[in-house]
């Protein structure tokens, strides 16, 4: 099983970095008008300061939950360091998210305080609570205004244990209602120390950050192994496939981490660009060989395949920098365990399909747990193994290839989406009786979801349009059905179970 000698936070983590590296280069923000703005570690640790200051003033101290729903910003990062830094934990949403699951994530999570964007207001404010403090904010603001209250920034800091919480996450599940990861600081500080040793990371680098910030891979992969290194990052407000290389040029970026989906967008609408210096690029997700050397031609570098959950905290399979394979997931991670079972919870032996399940300690090299769900907590371990419900078979060198996900989970450009979270809605509606969701095939987000409706009345069926508004204005933009076929009937076996491969036949 992994170990780790010495569990440190990531507050304290952060602080060494700011000690040793204070007029080191730490955060590169470039907003839509293509402004940049530029702070070293000592300069972003004023604003954490600043902010920490605000956060208390509105109620935040050790234990308190602090809500998140805004896109790549420099706001974003400052509220995850302070309150990190405070003992407190954050729960990023989706910014685009619906008022359910604001109103979900919030009810479940009791923060003190949350931030949205200033033109997404509506949507956030009908699911806050009279004792919950929202705070506006323009995401592309680099001055801090909201924070600038005349308070003296806090100086002197808590400290919190390694084993104290500092995020819950949310990630779609089979339950249907979203799971809640904890995640604690020990958690942080390991993705940090694991990512950026298996990609090599030097104080010298410079990540680029496109993938939105209240995913798990932004924060893990590239923000936290940053912060270990004392290397630098620049953080682009959002992921445009044509702007990507120009951006990673005129940062003089030399790391990256994507999935399959913003590559072959990239692919689709980008250009080999003078300039882009890419040492290193992790990515999720099998592309083909044609796709590969054409992106190892562009980004001056082979990328690198690796596979991780939110529950994994760091990515637990990386693949090897001297001879990386498109099609492969790599090796286990320095400081990680990994295995593949049968469904007896025997190893599964070379070059058979097996389960991947992951080993560790929970609360640090693994999440500590889901949110108020100890039952759900003990099920998905066996024997001191996570178990991940994704299957892969393993070579005789020790190298992993994936083989399917698990049945009620799509990956959407990445993005875990819950099939029964989406039949859940679709069921909800008043004109329908029953409706069933599978993946379908997707050149660029690799799978979409797919509806099968049954109409509660055949003589008043709703509308395919009426059906994907009330998607629209549930569900999150990947959760959201790309088409609806009306049926008489499910197929069913002779125990009522819905036959999903029919339906699934169908989408080919």
């Amino acid at each position: 099983m992994a170990t780790w000698d010495e569990p440190r936070s990531f507050a304290s983590t952060w602080h060494s970095t700011v000690a040793s590296r204070p007029d080191a280069p730490f955060l590169v923000f470039e907003a839509p008008d293509g402004s940049v703005a530029e702070w070293s570690y000592a300069e972003f640790d004023e604003q954490v300061g600043q902010v920490a200051a605000f956060l208390r003033a509105n109620g935040a101290e050790p234990g308190s939950a602090v809500h998140l729903a805004l896109t790549n910003s420099p706001t974003f990062v400052a509220v995850w360091l302070a309150a990190v830094r405070l003992g407190a934990w954050i729960v990023p949403g989706d910014p685009m998210g619906r008022t359910p699951e604001f109103a979900d994530q919030i009810q479940r999570t009791a923060p003190v305080v949350g931030f949205h964007a200033i033109d997404r207001a509506d949507a956030y404010l009908d699911a806050v609570p009279s004792t919950m403090t929202a705070v506006a904010i323009d995401e592309a603001d680099t001055t801090f205004a909201p924070f600038a209250t005349g308070a003296e920034p806090t100086s002197e800091w808590p400290q919190p244990a390694p084993t104290d919480r500092a995020a819950v996450m949310f990630t779609s599940g089979t339950t249907g209602r979203p799971k809640g990861v904890e995640i604690t600081q020990a958690n942080y500080a390991f993705a940090g120390k694991v990512m950026a040793e298996s990609a090599a990371l030097t104080a010298d680098d410079r990540h680029i950050v496109v993938l939105p910030l209240f995913h798990a891979n932004a924060q893990y992969y590239s923000f936290a192994s940053a912060i270990w290194a004392g290397a630098s990052v620049a953080l682009m407000h959002t992921f445009s496939a044509s702007s990507f290389l120009p951006q990673a040029a005129r940062h003089g970026a030399t790391c990256a981490s994507l999935f399959a989906a913003p590559m072959r967008m990239i692919l689709a609408r980008g250009q080999k660009t003078d300039g882009v210096a890419l040492r290193h690029c992790w990515f999720a997700q099998n592309i083909s060989d044609d796709q590969y050397q054409t992106l190892t031609n562009w980004f001056g570098c082979q990328p690198r395949q690796l596979y991780g959950m939110t529950e994994t905290i760091p990515a637990v399979l990386t693949d090897s920098a001297t001879d990386p394979r498109p099609d492969a997931m790599g090796f286990v991670s320095a400081g990680c365990s990994v295995d593949t079972h049968r469904a007896d919870g025997t190893p599964a032996d070379a070059d058979e399909i097996g389960e991947i399940v992951v080993g560790g300690t929970p609360g640090i090299t693994l999440f500590a747990g889901y949110l108020d769900d100890p039952d759900t907590t003990a099920k998905s371990f066996r024997d001191g193994w996570f178990l991940t419900g994704d299957r892969a078979s393993r070579d005789g060198d020790g190298r992993f290839f994936f083989d399917g996900r698990r049945s009620d989970v799509l990956k959407v450009a990445g993005e875990n989406v819950s099939t029964v979270e989406v039949e859940a809605v679709l069921t909800a509606h008043p004109k329908v009786l029953e409706a069933s969701v599978v993946g379908a095939a997707d050149p660029i987000y690799d799978e979409v979801p797919v509806a099968f409706v049954v109409a509660a009345s055949p003589d008043d069926p709703p509308t395919a349009d009426e059906l994907l508004h009330w998607c629209g204005t549930r569900l999150g933009k990947a959760k959201q059905p790309r088409e609806l076929t009306f049926l008489d009937e499910l197929p069913r076996t002779s125990v009522g179970k819905i036959r999903k491969f029919i339906l699934k036949e169908q989408t080919v």
